[in-house]
């Protein structure tokens, strides 16, 4: 009888501690409710002011920004490219090695406004995929949205599921508007694939977390390229196969970095919607603010500080970046540590010697890592109003 209850303790342990990652890595239920709870033990046990440690003065941030021209930018585009690509450049002509005209997805069949969905897939080294959808509406305005899920991306019926069926009512919202949508994850999330590789010494690892990227970095890979290559790589094909007027892109956290990094890097994106997505290295004194492999890469932002690239993202005629902020989002970058170092006005001025706009938007009183729908009728207008 004791060795039946041993048994049986033993299992149901097991079988907890194996939801428990399937919760950590996918963010199934109950990890909503998990993440609020430690947030708001965290915030009763550790202050936002004991925890602040940053010591840049506001008024030399300015100091740090090395871009005064046209030309200024450019070099700087070509540095990044030389970093990014160093053997083949900047992938103007790669195309997606898949481009699927009609699917069917059930998940998506009760979208009144919708009329039809693409797909495509990308093919990068190490064997890494990126599959996206394009939904096109019944009434198109001609414009496309380009939308970028962050690290949450899984499918809201479990992680053996995978679709982009949870950001399906943001979807609905632009495909009602007359916007097109095309959808990605990023890397090892949603749809894409999880590579098993073999690092020297080190043994075989699944490319599943961004920080196992940093094991193949060298003089010739830059895995930051795997974040960046699909939305370029896909909008190569878009330009051949359809006739928008333009581009926009939007995105939440992880996302949201990756719509700052594209903005900057390729100017075919007209304006360009960051939630929750950067602030710069110095404000990041707190561990949840600091980021993954991707967002801190010193050789990179050596290059380009997130100051310059935000410049660089909203540079040009009729082009803009806007950076939300949730006021007290639980994951990362929040509002009001921004309220702390509103830097918006010092890229504001650098800009008013170049072109382009730039702007700030904080979600006020908003305690979750989302795009609101404050948020989303704040993109609505600024995008109506071009």
């Amino acid at each position: 009888m004791q060795k039946s209850i041993i048994i049986g303790l033993a299992f149901v342990l097991f079988v907890g501690f194996s939801y428990g990652i399937v919760v950590g890595h996918y963010e199934v239920f109950p990890f909503e409710f998990l993440s609020d709870f430690y947030q708001i033990i965290r915030n009763e046990n550790i202050s936002s002011e004991s925890r602040l440690q940053i010591y840049q003065e506001l008024s030399e941030v300015d100091d740090l920004i090395k871009i005064y021209s046209k030309e200024d930018i450019e070099t700087k585009k070509i540095l990044l490219e030389n970093y990014i690509w160093p053997n083949d450049g900047f992938p103007f002509n790669k195309m997606p090695i898949h481009h699927s005209t009609d699917i069917k997805d059930e998940l998506f069949s009760d979208i009144e406004s919708l009329l039809q969905i693409n797909s495509f897939t990308v093919e990068m080294e190490y064997g890494m995929t990126s599959i996206s959808y394009l939904f096109l509406p019944k009434t198109t305005n001609d414009q496309l949205i380009i939308y970028h899920q962050g690290h949450g991306s899984s499918s809201l019926r479990g992680p053996d599921s995978h679709s982009f069926e949870q950001d399906k009512e943001i979807i609905q919202n632009f495909l009602d508007k007359n916007y097109s949508v095309l959808i990605f994850s990023m890397p090892g999330y949603g749809m894409n694939n999880e590579p098993v590789i073999e690092i020297p010494n080190l043994g075989k690892i699944t490319l599943n977390s961004h920080n196992h990227f940093k094991f193949i970095e060298n003089e010739t890979t830059r895995p930051i390229k795997f974040f960046i290559e699909p939305v370029i790589i896909t909008l190569n094909q878009i330009e051949k196969n359809y006739n928008f007027e333009s581009f926009h892109m939007v995105g939440l956290s992880g996302g949201g970095w990756t719509t700052v990094i594209i903005s900057a890097l390729d100017d075919r994106i007209q304006t360009s919607y960051s939630v929750a997505g950067s602030i710069p290295i110095w404000m990041r004194s707190d561990s949840s603010d600091f980021g993954d492999y991707e967002q801190t890469i010193p050789e990179f932002y050596t290059i380009a500080n997130y100051e310059e690239l935000y410049i660089m993202g909203a540079y040009g005629e009729g082009r803009k970046l806007v950076l939300f902020y949730n006021e007290f989002d639980p994951c990362c970058f929040p509002g009001s540590l921004y309220k702390q170092f509103p830097f918006k006005t010092i890229i504001q001025e650098r800009l008013k010697i170049l072109e382009g706009e730039f702007d700030v938007v904080i979600d006020e009183g908003q305690n979750k890592h989302v795009i609101s729908d404050f948020t989303l009728n704040q993109i609505f207008s600024s995008l109506e109003s071009k």
